[in-house]
């Protein structure tokens, strides 16, 4: 009975390592999916005269620029404490929060391209310090009664527009995984009944173009950190990935494109990147560009760009409203229709600033293939059609003519008829 029962317990033993062996397989295969580089750095090619457009003014966010805005740092010292200090047991929440990153530190590390120079104290210490930063800064925007009255961040104009500009930064993010992991560890205010999804989209709401019902909607899908949410929500609903590579573009521009017989109309819904062509017309979700737009686009583009995701849908937007409006006459156009607002600074130019936004793509998958094939097509059939009611005409013209001179004929020999017998009464008559 002993041998029996101590086989039975090695038999036990043997499937609890095998077990444990899979588990730690299958873990470890999940870790490396999920732990994919997807914050990297700008392209070169795309940067030029434009490198601001990429580095954060106001607060620095992760490894790549840390240390170089030294002065937000005192307030995202001041941020975490006052996120922490709600729970009176600061420390205990200090201790969940380091631990909880320490599981995490090698996918985090996993997620930056090339080699982090950071220990793993500093390293840990910065995704605690900048992750709840973020989240202290979402809640204080979801609730007035939670911000502090000489706080800077609220009180001085034009702050909370830089900082949103700098937290959609490519070079300027954490993985969202380590912002969820806070988010379930940190004490929330009553006040705040939000999930971490609301938050990001209640703050960044202003600067993302579209219908927010809509978008919002959109934010629940996986994303690897805050630019990537914001790009998840852009993706148009109709977006398939291409197999191929694309060979149709467009070769008109908006006004050609008019007198071709295609109308322009705003569509007020739905994402920016929406764009239809149905029965000769053109439909354009509208867009308001100024500063924050740009910013947004361009490091949308260079998420794309730099392989970071694998649906391309902004850089092919940009393509597109760049051949739609390359010059002034095609935004005067998209201005009359109300397609397009222009509110950036000085004199610039709409139409010019998508001239820039092309500048150095690769186009591998136009999202808007099939649009400028339909678009085309409808040009082609109008130019049959017109083609045959001219012929029709040209015809009819034809026939009309021919029996003109048939008339003439017949009344010249009736005429002539008339004369002769005319003349022939004259002569018999004499």
């Amino acid at each position: 009975m002993q041998a029996q029962s101590a086989a039975r317990d090695h038999v036990s033993v043997e499937i609890s390592h095998t077990e444990d062996d899979i588990v730690s397989s299958i873990q470890g295969k999940m870790e490396v999916i999920s732990s994919s580089i997807n914050i990297r750095r700008v392209p070169e090619r795309l940067r030029g005269e434009y490198s601001r457009h990429y580095l954060p003014q106001l607060v620095s966010i992760g490894p790549y620029h840390r240390g170089k805005l030294t002065s937000m740092d005192d307030h995202k010292w001041r941020y975490l404490f006052t996120l922490l200090n709600r729970n009176p047991d600061i420390g205990l929440t200090l201790d969940k929060c380091v631990k909880s990153l320490r599981e995490l530190e090698h996918r985090a590390r996993r997620s930056y391209d090339g080699d982090i120079n950071l220990s793993s104290n500093d390293f840990i210490e910065m995704m605690l310090v900048d992750g709840c930063f973020i989240l202290e800064l979402f809640i204080k925007c979801s609730s007035r009664s939670l911000r502090r009255r000489n706080d800077s961040l609220f009180c001085t104009p034009g702050k909370l527009y830089d900082l949103r500009c700098d937290l959609v930064l490519l070079e300027n993010q954490i993985p969202l995984f380590v912002l969820q992991r806070l988010f379930q560890i940190v004490p929330i205010p009553k006040q705040c009944t939000h999930s971490l999804y609301d938050l990001a989209f209640r703050f960044f709401k202003s600067m993302i173009p579209g219908e927010q019902e809509y978008l919002r909607e959109k934010l629940n899908e996986e994303a690897h950190h805050l630019l990537d949410l914001i790009h998840n929500c852009l993706i148009p609903a109709n977006y398939t990935k291409k197999d191929a590579p694309t060979r149709n573009g467009l070769d008109k521009h908006a006004v050609e494109l008019q007198v071709a017989g295609i109308k322009f109309k705003r569509l007020a819904t739905r994402s920016v990147l929406d764009v239809e062509f149905s029965k000769g017309v053109l439909y354009v979700p509208a867009l308001r560009i100024n500063p924050s737009t740009v910013i947004l686009l361009r490091n949308l583009i260079a998420l794309e760009q730099s392989r970071c995701v694998d649906t391309p849908c902004v850089t092919s937007y940009a393509n597109l409203i760049h051949k739609l409006m390359s010059s002034e006459k095609d935004e005067k156009l998209f201005c009359e229709q109300r397609i397009v607002s222009n509110h950036l600074d000085g004199d610039a130019k709409v139409f010019q600033l998508f001239g820039d936004l092309c500048k150095g793509l690769i186009l591998q998958d136009y999202h808007y293939e099939e649009l400028c094939v339909q678009m085309k097509e409808y040009i082609d059939r109008k130019k049959r059609r017109t083609s045959k009611c001219n012929q029709k005409t040209d015809q009819q013209a034809s026939k009309q003519s021919t029996l003109i001179v048939l008339a003439i004929i017949v009344l010249i020999m009736i005429f002539i008829g008339t004369l002769f017998s005319a003349l022939s009464f004259f002569l018999h008559h004499n």
